[in-house]
């Protein structure tokens, strides 16, 4: 597995409004989409930062802090890698044209490779 880059980078936190205001009004983030419990940004070179309210439960595997996101050619194969290595790999997932898998690294950190779907 080769890491092309840093792709995502997702915050849950209780002090959703507050980190929201930063990033959007303090720090100039362009705000892409806002729904209950989560807004996403995106840097000026498309990168996205994801904010979620410790309210929805979808993101509740998020407790260690700040989840960054590697980008690889191949998730399906890197997952394989991780789990051969006996790192702890979550289900890979699909969804608006990516794929990803979360993993927890030896320091109980949870991060995510992530790719673009085969196109069908």
């Amino acid at each position: 597995m080769r890491i092309k880059r840093l792709g995502w980078l997702g915050v849950r936190t209780e002090r959703f409004d507050e980190m929201v205001g930063l990033l959007r009004d303090v720090m100039g983030v362009s705000l892409e989409l806002e729904e209950p419990g989560r807004a996403m940004f995106t840097l000026a070179n498309g990168d996205p930062i994801d904010v979620f309210h410790t309210s929805v439960e979808r993101y509740e595997m998020f407790t260690t802090g700040p989840v960054v996101g590697f980008v690889v050619d191949d998730v399906e194969h890197g997952a394989r890698e991780l789990a051969e290595a006996g790192v702890e790999v979550f289900d890979v997932q699909h969804g608006d044209g990516f794929m990803w898998a979360h993993f927890r690294g030896p320091d109980g950190n949870l991060y995510e490779l992530q790719s673009t779907d085969p196109p069908s």
